[in-house]
């Protein structure tokens, strides 16, 4: 076995003789399969860093690794290959485009066929790396070389055996789980760069269902809620048809038709507390999006929609306080309606919430209060309704479902018997003149920048008399 502390020219040395001696091994099986298995293992030590490798990444390089992965009779030998294979696509992405002008795209989806984890994993991820940078035919794949099929009959067989595993409560292999992981990833980038070829993959979404809820939510104590292939499987779904007849009919079964949408909103309540704000964009917006398709999506009368209404929008209880202040899951999507450092999801909850308040604006402000609904409302040029939220004017409320005769604030969502307000001494006469300067700039900015297009409040008292400047020499009478 290489050292994997040689290195320098020695390195550089060693790579080109073992490319070299499995090169002429395809022309003239001058090595016996232990020479051939043993070359490959070095090569791929030697390989994991790309300093003084290079013989492995040259066209010359990735053609021999291609020919002794796809054209081998031994499996050990393809798969040793693969490896290496695998390793200098995701190191040099020159190497991806070399691959895709061999040809051999055809060969590796063959090899999804084989009911084998290792086989699975590693030739997805050859396909899963020619999607980015080449001129990879997709279309190609799927119509001739049933890349669609053999990923779905994957799938379909993970979701079988992991379901096992659940049912009998064992642990499924790692590398099972690390090809399924693979297969999910795939399926998210071409179905991203094909979507002319999306009905091909619809056939996968009972499988995707199964698998999210055959799988522990929560994970095990110490492993992050969307640790693959939980993450992989949610944004599996994200391109696929949700609305097509055979995707609804296992999105919401009649048995349990809101068994998914709980595990979705029971991974997302971990993953508020589990990841940081500078994670929250990439990792847990797509769950976001997924939760509300599944509200889209799912029947107007169904309890589904109920369900994510009264699991996400803030209760009686919570109005108590001044809305999006406490710990709970809705007080969470509130706060992080204007994260700065996760701008995406701040968007996705915001639509999120607008979706589960059936994207009428005077539930919307009803549901969260205008001081939350009025941004989103303004940035995609939805009317503000007047009496900002209906209902709640006339000294009501009707939050997920539940209604109350008692006033809300209509900005803050929070029951008006229940506010506080500081014991503070009465502004002097200079302190609200300041304060009214200071709302003017403000307001004046704001009209700027577009977020409100009404006339300054400030502006319009002095023009009516109902602001007065006061006098340089002004002295307050004090007791």
């Amino acid at each position: 076995m290489a050292s994997i502390g040689v290195s320098g020219p020695a390195k550089l040395q060693a790579v080109t003789t073992l490319i070299h001696k499995l090169t002429e091994d395809l022309k003239s099986t001058s090595l016996s399969p232990e020479e051939r298995d043993k070359a490959l293992e070095e090569l791929k030590v030697y390989g994991r860093d790309p300093r003084n490798a290079d013989p492995i990444f040259t066209k010359q390089g990735i053609e021999t690794l291609t020919k002794h992965a796809f054209d081998s009779p031994s499996e050990t030998t393809s798969r040793n290959a693969l490896r290496v294979l695998c390793n200098a696509m995701l190191l040099i992405p020159e190497t991806r485009q070399r691959f895709v002008d061999l040809g051999y795209e055809s060969k590796a989806c063959e090899k999804l066929k084989n009911d084998n984890w290792d086989d699975e994993f590693l030739a997805t991820r050859v396909i899963f790396f020619s999607t980015y940078g080449t001129t990879v035919d997709l279309a190609k794949l799927i119509d001739e070389h049933h890349l669609a099929e053999s990923m779905v009959a994957n799938l379909a067989r993970h979701a079988s055996r992991i379901s096992e595993h659940a049912k009998n409560k064992t642990k499924p292999d790692p590398m099972e789980l690390m090809a399924l992981g693979e297969t999910l990833r795939l399926l998210f980038n071409v179905t991203s760069k094909c979507p002319s070829k999306l009905d091909c993959f619809t056939a996968a979404v009972p499988h995707i269902v199964t698998l999210l809820l055959s799988l522990d939510i929560p994970p095990p104590k110490g492993t992050p809620p969307l640790e693959s292939p939980l993450s992989p499987l949610v944004n599996a779904l994200m391109n696929l048809k949700l609305d097509s007849e055979e995707a609804r009919s296992c999105l919401y079964p009649k048995d349990a038709p809101s068994s998914l949408a709980e595990k979705l909103i029971t991974l997302l309540d971990l993953s508020l507390k589990a990841y940081s704000d500078q994670e929250l964009d990439a990792t847990v917006t797509p769950l976001v999006c997924i939760i509300s398709s599944i509200y889209e999506n799912a029947p107007a009368d169904s309890p589904v929609r109920d369900f994510i209404r009264k699991s996400l929008l803030p209760s009686e209880e919570e109005r108590n306080k001044v809305l999006g202040k406490g710990d709970t899951l809705p007080a969470k999507l509130l706060a992080n309606m204007t994260n700065p450092i996760a701008p995406e999801f701040a968007r996705a909850v915001s639509h999120l919430l607008f979706n589960v308040s059936d994207k009428d604006a005077n539930k919307f402000v009803e549901n969260i209060g205008y001081g939350y609904a009025s941004g989103f409302l303004f940035q995609n040029n939805i009317p503000v309704p007047e009496g900002l939220g209906g209902d709640a004017e006339k000294g009501e409320s009707s939050q997920a479902g539940q209604s109350s005769r008692r006033a809300v604030n209509p900005i803050t969502g929070q029951f008006l018997d229940t506010e506080t307000f500081p014991d503070m001494p009465e502004m002097t006469m200079e302190e609200k003149e300041r304060e009214a300067e200071r709302l003017f700039v403000l307001f004046e900015r704001a009209r700027k920048l577009g977020i409100v297009n009404v006339e300054n409040p400030v502006a319009k008292a002095v023009q009516e008399g109902r602001f007065e400047e006061l006098p340089d020499d002004y002295e307050e009478d004090s007791d």
